[in-house]
């Protein structure tokens, strides 16, 4: 059932808060490091990060023993080789990171249909319907943990819950290897004893303007006003009032494909000079390359996005006729597209680079490779 959670508080009302659905957030245990560690066996036990180098990079993933030094994903390697000096740094395998991932995939259709992948090494699934007669979705959960070591070798945790939001939370409750049950009985109050930087898109940006406005859990967020909210957070509040309460009536959306991938960063100091921007746009180039990679999706458009310190925000895109399948194309237009911008007006407190007009990479390129061989 995973760790206690206290009593629901009383003015929780259960039946608004779901609508009879059983979800399950699967969320394997440092995949990508824990692949490596299982591939080469003189890894086991030691810490290991994936992608970057010591001398230059950002770190894709992290094994436990790693992040027992603080080491996490997306920390740029010299900060994680000052943590961790035996930290152990590997290229990643997104090849076969793709092939473990389709085979975990092939355990969840076992027991539903509603898979919505977020990326690699976590779902969604919606087990409503118990197409395997299990009995009940902790039953569901269960036995997909204990399948994924018995096929792949590697482990995962579970959350298991009424909606989307809590099942995810409740997956990293008992990480690693762990599962967490948190009933509609108990959604409210547990959310309401959980700091709010660990609510699913409240990133170190939102959790600081929360804190400064006195938010710090779950029940201080319930504790304000929709209109309050709204005043701070504007569009964003409906979703940040319903959280609070246990409530997310998000369906479970089988095979999503997303729009676009990227990442941004924003940054402490504004950034004006050339040099300084050039090298945080390669930091923002690595994290999205990793994420691009990590969805195994090919794209022909790039898109710049700069915000300045009056939170001004322009973006600016360029589209090619073929896929973007290298990190070094992705790369060097993000590099054109922000010399275009140059010198900038004032600083720059965030910077971002997505790809879009997505397809399959695999798909992407034999449709590359075809054109490629069309004769004139």
């Amino acid at each position: 059932m995973g760790l206690p959670v206290p009593p629901p508080t009383s003015d929780a009302d259960p039946s608004s808060a779901h609508d009879g659905r059983k979800i399950i957030h699967v969320d394997m245990d440092a995949f990508y490091a824990s692949v490596e560690q299982r591939d080469d066996p003189s890894l086991r036990g030691r810490p290991v990060a994936v992608g970057g180098s010591r001398a230059r990079g950002v770190v894709a993933a992290a094994s436990y023993e790693a992040r027992a030094f603080g080491v996490r994903s997306a920390m740029p390697s010299v900060t994680a080789s000052r943590r961790c000096p035996e930290l152990i740094f590997v290229p990643p395998r997104f090849e076969v990171y793709r092939e473990v991932s389709g085979q975990i995939r092939a355990i969840f259709a076992r027991y539903t249909e509603l898979i919505e992948p977020l990326s690699l090494d976590e779902a969604y699934l919606d087990v409503t319907e118990d197409r395997a007669a299990m009995g009940s979705a902790t039953a569901i959960a269960n036995a997909i943990r204990a399948a994924i070591p018995d096929e792949t070798g590697l482990t995962a945790s579970a959350g298991v819950s009424y909606n989307k939001f809590i099942a995810k939370l409740a997956s990293d409750q008992n990480k690693p290897n762990g599962i967490c049950v948190i009933p509609p009985t108990l959604g409210a109050s547990f959310v309401a004893g959980l700091p709010v930087k660990r609510f699913h898109g409240v990133g170190p940006v939102t959790a600081r303007k929360m804190e400064a406005l006195g938010i710090l859990t779950g029940q201080d967020l319930r504790d304000r006003p929709l209109a309050f909210l709204q005043r701070h957070f504007g569009s964003y509040a409906d979703y940040l009032f319903g959280a609070a309460r246990g409530i997310d009536h998000r369906p479970v959306r089988a095979q999503r494909i997303a729009k676009s991938v990227g990442a941004e960063r924003t940054f402490e100091n504004d950034l004006t000079e050339p040099d300084a921007l050039h090298a945080a746009l390669e930091r923002v180039v690595d994290a999205a390359w990793t994420r691009i990679e990590r969805s195994g999706v090919a794209g022909r458009t790039v898109t710049l996005k700069l915000r300045h310190s009056d939170f001004r925000t322009i973006t600016r895109a360029r589209s090619i006729t073929h896929p973007i399948m290298d990190r070094t194309s992705f790369a060097s237009i993000g590099r054109e597209l922000l010399d275009l911008q140059l010198p900038v007006v004032g600083g720059v407190r965030l910077l971002g680079l997505t790809l879009s007009a997505l397809a399959k990479a695999d798909e992407a390129g034999k449709a590359a490779a075809t054109q490629a061989e069309l004769p004139l």
